[in-house]
């Protein structure tokens, strides 16, 4: 088969195919892209025998730059993301003929996505674990992200949880250094949760950053577990789809919170690369319970429409169970009534210069997270509802 021939418009797609989404310039060289992602080479073989032609991924749709491929299900093994991945999104995006190359969407056939165990908690698990119902969670980041000891993280997350999150994370890259060793951390930080529970009468939770070499990834999970801890959060991009599906089979009977760091490095260009909404969908069929999705408002790059978009895609009824998005970047208390109007209820507001950098500190920026969040839920202005609540309205005078 030659490029061309994998152009086929006429092609109507099966229930079982996996349907993909790029953007291709020129879309002249779509059938390039369809062969190379499938079964095709740049020049014919011998090999080649005509029976394998119903294996070949089609071009059934071109619009401009924008253009559709099924691929039969066939082409991929069951439960295993690295290769779907290295198939749809591999070698495909270094081929000359391509100027641009963007996988904006994909769409999982049934029968694959029942290969694949999704979130074991998801939102519903996540909320029961915190016994939290009808407004979005509160977490927030230990800062500076690195730099402080085990007791002084703990001491700061113990603020944090008593002004009122519900959930606190280490950064995406405090692993196991030697100002702040991973075990003496989880441990003193974990007895600051107890404390913390004990007086607020509300669960809280901790996000360890476990991201390692998979063998030492494993063992601090396990070391988490041993200690009581309920969550681990990992770096997903840089830890690679083949060790966070491990983890996930390995059902250690905790939420895991997945961190993008390095997304942005093939996501954010519009024209080349893989769009954020793509990922997450992979990422939720793996089984991540918690995703970094961007906020629309803040300091990280994204529109507030690709946000939302993505957001639904994570909750939008499917084989596999929802999952949380979270929304982290910049963000203050002054943001949260923009902050819901994009995501709703079911959301992480995620906040650590917003919350560390009250002028009152970190008890005082946790409360008045909590309070705009109040606010919103109670259909109250911030500035009105700052008139009673110190805490907000010395941040709403501080940040811009």
């Amino acid at each position: 088969m030659r490029y061309e021939d994998y152009i086929q418009l006429d092609y109507s797609p099966s229930k079982n195919d996996v349907i993909v989404e790029f953007l291709v310039e020129p879309s002249k060289n779509a059938g390039a892209v369809a062969a190379e992602s499938s079964i095709g080479t740049w020049t014919e073989v011998k090999t080649f025998k005509r029976n394998l032609k119903k294996l070949a991924a089609k071009v059934f749709e071109v619009r401009g730059n924008k253009v559709k491929i099924a691929y039969p299900s066939e082409l991929f093994e069951p439960g295993n993301m690295s290769q779907i991945l290295s198939s749809i999104a591999g070698n495909i995006f270094g081929m000359k003929a391509v100027k641009n190359l963007r996988l904006e969407d994909v769409h999982f056939p049934k029968k694959l996505e029942r290969s694949f165990p999704g979130p074991r908690f998801g939102i519903s698990g996540v909320r029961r674990l915190l016994k939290v119902r009808g407004r979005p969670l509160l977490g927030s980041i230990i800062k500076p992200k690195l730099g402080l000891g085990p007791k002084e993280h703990a001491e700061v997350a113990y603020e944090t949880w008593l002004g009122g999150c519900d959930i606190i994370k280490d950064d995406e890259n405090l692993t196991d250094q030697r100002f702040n060793p991973f075990e003496e951390r989880v441990v003193r930080t974990l007895e600051a949760r107890d404390k913390a529970e004990e007086e607020t009468g509300e669960r809280k939770v901790y996000m360890p950053n476990v991201t390692a070499p998979f063998e030492e990834m494993i063992r601090r999970i396990e070391f988490v577990k041993e200690h009581g801890g309920r969550y681990v959060m990992i770096d997903v991009i840089t830890s690679g789809f083949s060790a966070l599906q491990s983890v996930r089979d390995m059902d250690f009977g905790l939420v895991i919170h997945a961190h993008r760091a390095m997304h942005a490095a093939f996501t954010r260009n519009k024209k080349h690369g893989m769009s954020m909404l793509a990922l997450a969908k992979c990422l939720r069929l793996v089984g991540v319970d918690q995703l970094h999705v961007g906020t629309g408002v803040g300091k990280m790059e994204g529109e507030k429409e690709e946000v939302k978009e993505i957001a639904e895609a994570l909750r939008e009824k499917k084989v596999v169970k929802p999952v949380f998005p979270v929304a982290s970047g910049g963000l203050h208390p002054g943001l949260v009534p923009s902050l819901m109007k994009i995501f709703g209820k079911d959301v992480i507001i995620q906040a650590g210069g917003g919350i560390h950098g009250h002028p009152k500190g970190s008890l005082s920026g946790a409360r008045a997270m909590r309070q705009a969040i109040e606010a919103v839920m109670k259909g109250i202005s911030l500035k009105k509802y700052a008139k009673a609540h110190q805490e907000l309205g010395e941040a709403l005078n501080y940040f811009p």
